[in-house]
């Protein structure tokens, strides 16, 4: 699994402004609802739930907001890189300023776990965080994303 299997250019937000961690889950719901043809409510409260178990913020500035629902076909990814880092009670206590939300249908088990692992590993590398933290382009920030070669390294 690749990270363009997840994402688009489209599900990518180079200057998300939100101010605390229920408005990023809030606003993330409300962009992915059209991308998954679900409403946002329902988005939002898989997201909210899950959070409420423990802080999907995985350190390094890097939080990933994920849930299943069952009316999913696949999963979908969305990016989103803030204007500026929220608290998000991430396991290393800093604050979060690049997220990547993955959804995914209720029975996709090792799927779901093989891209979050997929996720994870790519967003724990240094020098691509500081990659896309330098950019506020969206095609840029897909580019970075998806690039083939960074994204085996990491």
């Amino acid at each position: 699994m690749e990270i363009d299997d997840l994402i688009t250019p489209a599900s990518v937000i180079a200057n998300l402004r939100v101010a605390n961690k229920r408005q990023a889950l809030q606003e993330l719901a409300r962009r992915a609802a059209p991308l998954t043809k679900r409403d946002e409510r329902s988005l939002f409260e898989v997201l909210w739930e899950r959070e409420r178990l423990g802080s999907t913020g995985i350190g390094n500035g890097v939080a990933v907001p994920h849930g299943k629902l069952a009316q999913l076909d696949r999963l979908h990814g969305l990016f989103a890189r803030l204007e500026r880092p929220i608290d998000f009670e991430a396991i290393d206590g800093q604050p979060v300023d690049l997220m990547f939300l993955l959804l995914a249908p209720e029975n996709a088990g090792a799927d779901h776990l093989k891209a979050l692992a997929r996720v994870s590993r790519l967003l724990r590398d240094r020098a691509i965080c500081e990659k896309l933290r330098g950019t506020d382009r969206a095609d840029a920030l897909y580019a970075l994303l998806t690039d083939r070669a960074a994204s085996h390294a990491a």
